[in-house]
C-alpha cells in the first residue's frame, strides 16, 4: 500500500550560507547529468503538450464515432487508435496532459508553500510550539496516503477541486516534516547564532538566513512528490472520485478503457504508459537535483 515517508536520503546535505557560486556549481553539476537532462527534456515536452495540446491535437478529443470505436494502433487516420467511444486516442492523450499534470503538480505546489511555512515555524521556534505542530502532523502518518486521499475525497465529494484539496492535505505533513528537520539544523548554525546575538528580529533572521538555506532541500523533496501526486490523482479518477467524464484525464481514461483490456489491450494500456513515463521523469529529475545539490569536497 502506497504511503508517503520522509526519506532522509532524498534531502541533500546543507552547507553554510549558499552563495551565487554555490548555485552556479549546482547548475553545472546538473547539466553534466545525462539522466536528469533526459528527464527534464521529457517534462518540458509534456509541459509543451499541456500548453499547446488543444491546438496540435489532430482531432477533437471529445467527439467520436461509434463506427470507429476501439480501432487498433496504426489504424488509418488514427495513429494510436480510438477508445470505446471512437474518440482519437492520440488527441485525448495530448489534451489530457494538461489536466493530468495540473492534478499532479498543483497539490504539491500548494503543499510546498503551506508545509514549508508550518515546518519552518516549528523548526525555528522549537520548544512547545514545535511539539504541538509536529505531534499534530504525526496524526496524519497514522493513515496510508492512499486511504487518506480516498477518505477525504469521499467526504468532500467527487470533482477536480475536492481532489486538489484532498491531495494537498495529504502532502502537507511530509513536506512540513522535512522543512522542520532542515530548519532545526540551520537554526544551530553559527551564522544564525551570530545574527540572533546581534539583536536581529526573528523574522529578519528567517527571511535572510534561514529561507535561502532550507527552500532548496524542501524543493527537491517536493519535486519527488509530484510523481506520487500524479499516481494518487489518477487513482482517484479511476475510482470515480476525481475528474469526471468526458474530460481526457489519464487516470479517468484508464477507468473507462478497463472493459476494453481483452479487446484492445494496447489501447487500454496507453494512459497507464503516459502516467508511468511522467512519474519516472519526475523521479529522475528529483534525483538529479538532489545529486547536484550535494556538497562536493
Amino acid at each position: 500500500m502506497l504511503n508517503i515517508t520522509v526519506d532522509s536520503s532524498k534531502v541533500p546535505d546543507i552547507p553554510f550560507e549558499r552563495s551565487a557560486g554555490y548555485w552556479e556549481n549546482v547548475g553545472r553539476r546538473f547539466m553534466r547529468d545525462p539522466v536528469a537532462l533526459v528527464a527534464a527534456a521529457v517534462i518540458l515536452f509534456l509541459l509543451f503538450l499541456a500548453i499547446f495540446g488543444q491546438w496540435i491535437a489532430p482531432y477533437d478529443p471529445y467527439k467520436g464515432s461509434i463506427m470507429t470505436r476501439l480501432k487498433p494502433i496504426g489504424f488509418e487516420g488514427h495513429l494510436l487508435g480510438t477508445d470505446e467511444l471512437g474518440r482519437d486516442m492520440l488527441s485525448r492523450l495530448i489534451v489530457g496532459a494538461k489536466l493530468s499534470l495540473f492534478m499532479g503538480i498543483t497539490p504539491v505546489i500548494i503543499a510546498f508553500v503551506v508545509g514549508s511555512a508550518i515546518g519552518i515555524l516549528a523548526g525555528y521556534s522549537g520548544g512547545w510550539v514545535n511539539s504541538v505542530i509536529m505531534r499534530t502532523i504525526d496524526v496524519f502518518y497514522a493513515f496510508p496516503s492512499v486511504l487518506l486521499a480516498i477518505a477525504l475525497s469521499g467526504v468532500l465529494g467527487a470533482g477536480i477541486t475536492n481532489s486538489l484539496i484532498s491531495l494537498t492535505i495529504v502532502f502537507i505533513p511530509p513536506i512540513a516534516r522535512v522543512a522542520e528537520s532542515v530548519t532545526t539544523q540551520i537554526r544551530s548554525r553559527d551564522f544564525v547564532e551570530a545574527a540572533r546575538a546581534s539583536g536581529a528580529h526573528a523574522w529578519t533572521i528567517v527571511r535572510v538566513h534561514v529561507l535561502g538555506n532550507v527552500l532548496g532541500p524542501i524543493f527537491v523533496y517536493a519535486t519527488s512528490l509530484i510523481a506520487v501526486s500524479m499516481i494518487l490523482a489518477s487513482g482517484l479518477s479511476f475510482l470515480g472520485l476525481g475528474v469526471k467524464p468526458p474530460e481526457p484525464e489519464w487516470g479517468l481514461m484508464l477507468n473507462t478503457l478497463r472493459t476494453a483490456i481483452y479487446v484492445q489491450p494496447w489501447i487500454a494500456a496507453l494512459p497507464g504508459v503516459m502516467i508511468f513515463i511522467t512519474s519516472i521523469a519526475f523521479n529522475m529529475l528529483s534525483d538529479g537535483l538532489r545529486t547536484a545539490m550535494e556538497i562536493k569536497d
